[in-house]
């Protein structure tokens, strides 16, 4: 059973292409940022560190962590965001390292695919077999988080300026999906031709 990374920018498309994979192969899909909100609720071992760290101020009434506080301590201090990531990121990589050993035990799954906003920097590359790269032109990807997630001009740039460029990317992974199209059937061409290729089926 392969793994595979999948990577790229904001608003690439990147869950275009995880809800492709899940429907027409029922490959699992791993997603970064949900087991990251999954560690980070009430019994789980990340909740306590952070709330040992940043104090009981980032908690609502129920107890549970409220994103947005911790997000605004963390947003402009580099210290603390640090911190922030280097109880979050390593646990998040652990979970998904063992529900990847899980699906390999059970087996019923064709490949498993794992898609982290870090990928690249987080050295997914240890527990994936191949990283693919979702790419699209900034024209389109500024269009969609426009109609998508309602972002300004501003908004986009400054989340962008912060990602990787689009050589490092190209660099590291082992293929490139072009999801520019607004034609999404050109995408699901390319994932069933990097699939076959690249035999992670």
């Amino acid at each position: 059973m392969k793994v595979l990374g999948i990577t790229g920018g904001v608003g690439a498309g990147k869950s275009t292409i995880l809800d492709y994979l899940n429907r027409r192969y029922h490959a699992r899909i791993i997603e970064a940022d949900k087991v990251g909100h999954f560690l980070m609720e009430p019994g789980q071992k990340v909740y306590y560190h952070i709330v040992e760290t940043f104090g009981s101020g980032i908690l609502r009434g129920d107890q549970s962590i409220d994103r947005q506080k911790l997000g605004k301590l963390v947003f402009d201090d580099q210290e603390k965001l640090v911190k922030l990531n280097s109880l979050v990121h390593p646990a998040v990589k652990e979970y998904i390292a063992s529900e990847i050993e899980k699906e390999r035990k059970e087996g019923k799954v064709p490949f498993v695919a794992v898609e982290a906003a870090l990928l690249i920097e987080d050295h997914y590359d240890t527990i994936c077999d191949e990283l693919w790269y979702v790419y699209a032109n900034e024209d389109a990807r500024r269009r969609r988080l426009a109609a998508s997630r309602g972002y300004t001009s501003a908004k986009s740039d400054s989340i962008m300026k912060n990602q990787l460029p689009d050589e490092i990317f190209r660099e590291s992974c082992q293929f490139v999906i072009d999801n520019s199209s607004e034609i999404v059937q050109n995408t699901y061409e390319q994932i069933d031709r990097g699939l076959k290729e690249h035999g992670i089926l």
